[in-house]
């Protein structure tokens, strides 16, 4: 769908821009380049952009119901949410584990860890590093099941000029969380061969130590929602955002050039939400250049960007091995394009073989059970 609303192309940019830093840096397990080692230390921050604009998205089509005083419909949200994602991601969960060559790595976790979206508490990723990424759809999963709940419960409780209070509250449990795990699991564990490990386990994966990126999300749309007059404030100064987000995501790199250190672990997280929260912001801003600029290349990866999350580890360990028996240097930048290509096909695949019909059967049961609000409506493959 070819997006002309400013909103959805600035938006549409952001979600590229996530997707591919992710590409990039994941890549960096296979035999690369090494210039991706210099630009994409990093790259890891790729998906705490998804957790900003997850955050957003999901909590305005949430607030814009409690805005006019109607009821949040569970069903219609989980009906959203469950078409959106389950059926590729079962797809391609099939793939893992009905065929061993797409494996990246050594094992697969228990698949009972997929199906309950558990993966990435207690995770070892020496042991079990297939398929390893989908823990921070473990983390959105967990958000889209409990977010809308407490929200009927503020709701219910007529408690929504406390809202602020909620959010400041979960952003310093965040913390706490971090400085407890810290000091009991991660800490005395330092100065042994296990302390990567262990850090990933208990700091890195963990879904109440990585709330910062979807609050980062939810608190933009709550002020856009319920402060219109902030809102407007605010979005006259986009490109002077802009460049605030990326000042403070420089400053982010920095703190977390060891990304396993105190301050790294306790501060970087909410320091790179703050980062890109602001590039959201900015995105959002009419007069800032992500709102004004339509790319049909970015609108384009970025509805492929769930597929290209899913599938890409498999694809690059697929193809690479291929590629060099056709004596392509495995190193070589014409590795990694012919890798990047290969992977966008493969997401492409999948997107018209499995998203877009139930993205469609989707829009067809939610026009029949809800008519009044959905009828003649397309999907909308960012919500």
């Amino acid at each position: 769908m070819a997006h002309t609303n400013g909103k959805l192309a600035g938006l549409d940019h952001l979600r590229a821009l996530a997707i591919i830093t992710v590409l990039f840096y994941h890549y960096r397990m296979f035999k690369h380049p090494e210039w991706i080692d210099d630009v994409m230390g990093f790259g890891w921050t790729g998906v705490d952009l998804f957790f900003v604009l997850s955050g957003y998205l999901i909590s305005s089509q949430l607030f814009a119901s409690i805005a006019v005083a109607k009821p949040i419909s569970l069903p219609e949200f989980f009906i959203k949410r469950f078409f959106r994602i389950i059926p590729a991601y079962l797809v391609v969960l099939a793939i893992y584990f009905l065929v061993p060559a797409f494996h990246e790595k050594e094992a697969l976790p228990p698949l009972w860890k997929f199906l309950t979206f558990t993966q990435n508490f207690d995770f070892d990723i020496k042991h079990f590093g297939t398929f390893s990424h989908v823990w921070s759809l473990c983390v959105e999963e967990h958000f889209y099941l409990l977010f809308p709940l407490a929200l009927i419960t503020i709701v219910y409780f007529n408690a929504t000029k406390r809202g602020g209070a909620f959010l400041s509250g979960l952003l310093l449990f965040g913390f706490a969380a971090r400085l407890f795990t810290w000091y009991t699991l991660v800490a005395p564990d330092a100065g042994n061969d296990t302390f990567g490990i262990t850090w990933y386990k208990q700091i890195y994966y963990p879904t109440y130590n990585r709330l910062d990126g979807l609050l980062a999300g939810v608190s933009i749309a709550a002020l856009f929602t319920f402060k219109p007059s902030a809102k407007e404030w605010i979005t006259k100064y986009g490109n002077v955002t802009l460049v605030l987000g990326f000042i403070v995501l420089t400053g982010a790199w920095f703190l977390c050039e060891d990304q396993k250190s105190f301050y790294a672990s306790i501060f970087g997280f909410p320091l790179v939400a703050a980062g890109y929260g602001l590039l959201v912001v900015a995105a959002l801003s009419p007069n800032c250049v992500l709102y004004k600029y339509n790319s049909r290349f970015t609108a384009w990866i970025a509805k492929l960007s769930f597929g290209l999350y899913l599938i890409h580890k498999g694809v690059m360990h697929v193809i690479q091995p291929l590629l060099a028996k056709m004596n392509i240097e495995p190193k070589g930048n014409l590795m990694f394009l012919l890798c990047l290509a290969g992977t966008i096909l493969a997401a492409l695949v999948l997107y018209k073989t499995v998203e877009e019909p139930f993205l469609r059967l989707r829009q067809r049961i939610l026009a029949s059970k809800f008519p009044a609000i959905h009828k003649g409506q397309l999907s909308k493959t960012l919500q």
